[in-house]
């Protein structure tokens, strides 16, 4: 058993927010965790094609964004989940930040940084 706590943990600065990952690979719990902050009024292309990964939102709102248009809001207590490596476009709303926790299934390492471009998605 062990303990660790968000103040142990450097953030990784993503690209429109911060992430702390509290589990990664090297844990070896055969998932990962992390606690993730997106910036309000920022939207993000995002993909994972080496993880599947469910967030569940804390705090804050937002939508998630599927490739085709469809649109999800995110509030506390909903959670979203890319169970296809869906790509996806991630929005916090105008006037507050979204605060997600997010498991990564296999884990990540914990380094991955996304680079967010105009261009597509961003992938890890």
């Amino acid at each position: 058993m062990f303990t660790r706590t968000v103040d142990e943990v450097a953030p990784v600065e993503w690209g429109n927010g911060t992430s702390h990952r509290l589990l990664v690979e090297a844990d070896r719990m055969g998932f990962a965790f992390a606690v993730t902050l997106v910036r309000q009024g920022t939207t993000s292309a995002l993909q994972y094609r080496n993880h599947l990964e469910a967030c569940y939102c804390v705090a804050g709102s937002g939508e998630v964004v599927e490739k085709d248009g469809t649109r999800h809001k995110i509030m506390p207590g909903t959670i979203y989940v890319l169970d296809e490596h869906d790509p996806h476009y991630l929005i916090a709303s105008d006037y507050e930040d979204l605060h997600l926790v997010s498991v990564f299934n296999p884990p990540i390492v914990g380094n991955e940084r996304h680079t967010l471009s105009e261009d597509g998605f961003s992938q890890y």
